[in-house]
């Protein structure tokens, strides 16, 4: 009996800060999915360097975390909202990826903001982007603010609601895997 290699997910952190909230929400999106089996890793995209994530010069970091993106079922996309749209950060690395980098690819998006007002930057900002490479995204998106979290971690709702969309991005992966591979 031939066994089903894990799934492979990678979550994308388009924040500036390793302390941002997007990040934590990306990183336990990737907790809940290494549980079920899946082999994991996060990408601080504010950890490459300029140059690579420009294109201006070949990186040996900005090349794996696109090897990597290439190789893997589900992608975290998260992102902090700056002046209603994504980051400049997540802007640069998606540029770097060829047209249909994404096709069988499910994304779980995930966006930080300062209100309510910005939820629906998922739906005009990070969904059409996983579109134009031909990606997939879950139904069920993640989008927070501050009274999410109780200081640093997210309250009972919010972790709940990130545990259902990490297990839907599985789900999805897992049922898209067996038709890639015929």
């Amino acid at each position: 009996m031939t066994q089903t290699p894990p799934l492979r997910a990678i979550g994308i952190s388009g924040s500036p800060s390793s302390t941002s909230r997007s990040r934590a929400l990306v990183a336990l999106a990737l907790e809940r999915m290494a549980a079920a089996g899946a082999r994991t890793r996060l990408v601080d995209l504010g950890d490459l360097p300029a140059d690579g994530l420009l294109g201006r010069a070949q990186h040996p970091d900005v090349a794996q975390a696109l090897e990597e993106l290439a190789a893997a079922q589900a992608l975290v996309v998260g992102t902090p909202i700056y002046r209603a749209t994504y980051t400049g950060l997540l802007k640069v690395f998606f540029d770097l990826l060829p047209a249909g980098a994404l096709a069988g690819t499910v994304t779980l998006p995930i966006a930080t903001g300062g209100g309510p007002g910005h939820l629906l930057m998922l739906d005009h900002g990070i969904r059409p982007l996983i579109a134009s490479l031909d990606g997939l995204t879950t139904a069920r998106a993640v989008y927070a603010t501050p009274a999410d979290f109780d200081g640093q971690q997210p309250n009972e709702a919010l972790r709940a609601n990130l545990d259902a969309a990490a297990d839907e991005a599985l789900a999805l992966a897992g049922a898209l895997a067996p038709a890639a591979a015929r």
